[in-house]
Order: structure tokens, then C-alpha cells, then sequence
């Protein structure tokens, strides 16, 4: 059975921005190893369409890119969307029965998945679907945007702290 998580890069005072900070040399490669072992990864429409970013090659990429593109497109991809009519390669579009759909591939695979967006993973997880979340503090206060967290959850449970290149922390969470 397939482990869910819910990973994502915040601020200090918990909000999300891909523009307002970037991942330094070590932090990267963190996720290009990350994404390398993953099962699969469900995302929301936004957070799927910046992530087609890497469906591309880019000149300017370094050989980190590079390699974080080719595990990004070589993994399982599902989009959660009512409004999107087709999805990019190795993707599968979910638009309706998304609770099942969910269950059914947490039931049908074997190790981590992730779930990227927050909305998406704050209806999961009050569906009690997220096994975990991951959280990367980077040392930035952007004082206002999007809440890492959509909503209310429940009360969760430290289980590790990790320091991840110079400045970020990876706090790990799991439900109580």
C-alpha cells in the first residue's frame, strides 16, 4: 500500500510561492532524488500546470535540471480537475470519483506518493488520505499569498526534523 504525502516549500510564516524563493544546490538535489524514487504524484490543476514547466527541455538547464526534468516526466502523474479536458504525457486526468480514485491507487501501489497543491491536499486529508506531510521552511517571510494550509487539520504529530542545505528545514508530520 502506497504512503500519501503531502510535501511542499514555505515560508516562515506558512505561505507558498514557487517565485518568492528557490531551492540553493543541495535542496534541489534533495528533490531531484525525492522525485526520482516516487510512486506517483497526484496534483491540483494549478500546481499541475507549473509543473509543466519540466515536460521541456530548457538551454539554460544545469545538469541538476536536467536530471529533476527526466524523473518528473518518467513518474506517474494524476491531475485532480473538473475543468481540464486532457492532460500532458504520463499523466492520467481524475475528474470525477476522486475519493475512490485516491483509495483505489493508495490500495494498488507500493511506496510514496505525493499530493501537490493545497487545496487538493486539504480536501485529502480531511478525507483522512494524507499519510504525511513534509514541510520545507525556508528562512523568507513573505508576510501574506497562499496558506500552505486551505483549511483546518487535524492535530498532527511530529515525527523528524531535518536541516536540508544551508538554510531549510524539513518538518515532518504525520496525523495524531
Amino acid at each position: 500500500m502506497a504512503k500519501l504525502v503531502f510535501a511542499l516549500n514555505q515560508s516562515l510564516d506558512g505561505y507558498v510561492d514557487h517565485t518568492a524563493f528557490a531551492p540553493d544546490p543541495v535542496l534541489f538535489r534533495h528533490f531531484v532524488d525525492d522525485v526520482s524514487g516516487l510512486a506517483g504524484t497526484v496534483y491540483g490543476r494549478r500546481m499541475y500546470a507549473v509543473m509543466r514547466y519540466w515536460d521541456e527541455d530548457h538551454a539554460e538547464w544545469d545538469e541538476a535540471e536536467r536530471d529533476y526534468a527526466a524523473a518528473w516526466r518518467r513518474q506517474p502523474k494524476w491531475v485532480v480537475s473538473r475543468s481540464l479536458k486532457s492532460v500532458g504525457p504520463n499523466a492520467t486526468l481524475v475528474a470525477n470519483d476522486v475519493e475512490a480514485t485516491i483509495r483505489g491507487l493508495k490500495a494498488q501501489r507500493d511506496g510514496v506518493m505525493e499530493v501537490s497543491g493545497p487545496a487538493l491536499a486539504a480536501s485529502l486529508g480531511s478525507l483522512g488520505l494524507v499519510d504525511e506531510y513534509q514541510l520545507y521552511i525556508h528562512p523568507v517571510v513573505l508576510g501574506g499569498g497562499k496558506p500552505l494550509f486551505a483549511g483546518p487539520r487535524p492535530r498532527l504529530r511530529l515525527v523528524a526534523s531535518d536541516p536540508i542545505g544551508a538554510d531549510v528545514i524539513r518538518l515532518t508530520y504525520v496525523p495524531a
